[in-house]
């Protein structure tokens, strides 16, 4: 009977509490179940390990510092294999060459599952950037591919140099500038250039409104915005407000493009040209602005970093650039804008005949991409390495297990654009992805990695700083716990002066 009472008494108190109240004490009980289940999990032969913590150890540690996590979590376990829980997610981490080969393989691992999950970082609206049909994810990629095609790609180049052209011109004759500020900034402007329309790439303003607005969907990713969607936290709010207004901002371009009845050569015209439903128009615009912005951003913010510190292989990027210049311009350097002499060269040029620019483009993803590959298993059950990927757990390969592996890179973290490919292992470089699933913005993400790295270039000197404004001792090293940005962690300045070439 006494029990029965307390018992009554104890629930008496907590209907009459507030809502905080109780909030705060089902999230406790949620988790002290989580914990003790946990407990008692013991792991078959053919599971991978389990980590030696509670799961809900887990949950910071592999959104703030995944690198270090992961990196910890085959320390801890002395495996090439292991696995820990998000709440209820089951999470499987993988390593090796037979693993990653598996991984980047086998049909039934889902990319797009394994992102949205995981990640959390994209504006989510449903039917539009989530929880899409097939058909209509097919339908954007195809809608990406023929924005990269041989003439749309080679109408945009001239047009990418014009905007760079015209935002080089705002930073002066000299000064100093952080690159994951001012270059991430440019590549922001180019690709939504290159995925939107002229209502927006045209507008200053409304271009620096969205890179805001997308910004603050990177802050307010948090473990509880990705795994509590519904929890209305602080962040979430704030994700929630910055989608709207992403949301708006490219509906309305759509209307006053519909409205005007003039037509533009642009990715806009092209999708409504195709047909396509509103739904598919937005979700293309929302979603790849900063998929191809925040990585394309990424590896444009490093290269000059990198340049700027290795003066051998800015010498020689710019001495390529010149011999394309010298062959395909009508008139010489002095003569004529800088942007308007590598407009002159062809889209097929580009993309064949600057070895060095590729090497560089290629050692910058390789160490300065600190990519975690996603993806959930929708197929059946399936073996990596002898253990078992349940369906519907999630998979993750950490790209650093192969682009800063000792055995195959030697002295990893040394940007050598000269540096011998790896042989006799299978995919050594998955800079831009592997087997069934690469990168689909590949073509459009180079071309603007060499038009800007080239303007930049021949336009000016540039080195790396110090805080006192003297050339660097030691440079910046890439910061792989850095999810987005792979911001070195105590920053990076740059300083820079314009070449005698107009741009």
């Amino acid at each position: 009977m006494p029990y029965s009472i307390g018992l009554e008494a104890a629930a008496t108190a907590f209907l009459s509490a507030g809502f905080a109240t109780q909030f705060t004490l089902a999230v406790v009980v949620f988790l002290t179940i989580l914990l003790v289940t946990s407990t008692f999990q013991r792991d078959a032969p053919d599971v991978p390990t389990s980590l030696p913590c509670y799961s809900i150890f887990s949950i910071i540690p592999f959104f703030r510092r995944r690198y270090d996590f992961l990196n910890w979590g085959f320390h801890a376990t002395g495996q090439s294999i292991f696995q820990f829980q998000l709440l209820r997610n089951t999470v499987v981490v993988v390593s090796g060459e037979s693993a990653r080969q598996a991984f980047f393989t086998a049909r039934g691992l889902d990319l797009t599952e394994g992102f949205k999950i995981l990640s959390g970082a994209i504006p989510m609206v449903r039917g539009v950037t989530s929880d899409l049909q097939t058909k209509r994810i097919a339908l954007i990629h195809r809608r990406l591919a023929a924005v990269q095609r041989n003439t749309p790609l080679n109408d945009l180049i001239p047009i990418i140099l014009e905007d760079s052209r015209r935002m080089m011109e705002t930073w002066g004759a000299s000064g100093t500038f952080d690159p994951f500020d001012k270059i991430y900034e440019l590549v922001f402007q180019t690709t939504v250039r290159s995925l939107s329309c002229a209502e927006i790439s045209d507008d200053a303003a409304l271009v620096s409104r969205l890179k805001t607005l997308y910004d603050r969907l990177d802050t307010g990713t948090t473990p509880a915005t990705v795994l509590l969607p519904w929890l209305p936290t602080p962040a979430m709010i704030k994700k929630v407000w910055a989608t709207k207004e992403i949301y708006d901002i490219v509906t309305q371009a759509i209307k006053s493009r519909e409205e005007s009845g003039i037509s533009r050569n642009d990715s806009l015209q092209h999708l409504l040209d195709s047909g396509d439903e509103k739904l598919v128009i937005v979700g293309f615009i929302m979603g790849l602005i900063i998929a191809g912005a925040r990585a394309t951003g990424t590896t444009a913010s490093w290269v000059i970093t990198f340049l700027g510190g290795h003066p051998e292989w800015r010498v020689k990027a710019a001495s390529e650039v010149k011999s394309l210049i010298e062959s395909y311009s009508q008139s010489s350097m002095a003569a004529d804008s800088l942007s308007s002499q590598l407009a002159a060269i062809p889209l097929e040029v580009w993309e064949t005949k600057v070895p060095v620019l590729d090497a560089i483009i290629k050692e910058t993803t390789r160490v300065a991409q600190p990519h975690t590959a996603m993806r959930r298993n929708l197929g059946p059950p399936l073996y990596i390495d002898n253990k078992i990927i349940p369906t519907g757990a999630y998979v993750v390969y950490p790209f650093s297990d192969v682009h800063l592996d000792p055995e195959l890179y030697p002295d990893p973290w040394r940007f050598n654009p000269g540096r011998p490919e790896p042989k006799n292992t299978t995919f050594g470089y998955v800079g831009w992805g592997g087997g069934k699933t690469l990168c689909l913005g590949t073509r459009l993400a180079k071309i603007e990695l060499k038009v800007i790295t080239a303007m930049f270039v021949l336009g000016f000197e540039h080195r790396i700083v110090d805080k006192l404004g003297n050339t660097a001792t030691s440079l910046p090293t890439p910061n792989w716990n850095d999810i987005l940005m792979c911001r070195p962690q105590n920053g990076c300045s740059i300083k820079y002066a314009r070449s005698s070439i107009p741009l």
